[in-house]
């Protein structure tokens, strides 16, 4: 089961996911202000991910930055 901190960062991370899922490509069909509008929510979102896992998972700190940056990795 669960617990609290846990069930709030996976709806963070739900949302967060959903942003980016939902992003528009900047081109003709979509207006350069509508893009501007999903970056900076989608920024906002990654941010406060960010913030609550640091603040609550500051042990898991390291392997998340190890994680994320294995997603980087040229190979």
């Amino acid at each position: 089961m669960l617990d609290r901190k846990t069930k709030e960062c996976v709806k963070m991370l739900r949302e967060l996911v959903s942003d980016i899922q939902g992003a528009p490509f900047p081109g003709d069909e979509v207006k350069s202000e509508l893009y501007s509008i999903w970056y900076e929510h989608a920024q906002r979102a990654a941010v406060q991910c960010f913030e609550f896992l640091d603040e609550n998972f500051p042990k898991e700190h390291d392997e998340v930055n190890k994680s994320i940056d294995k997603l980087f990795e040229n190979k």
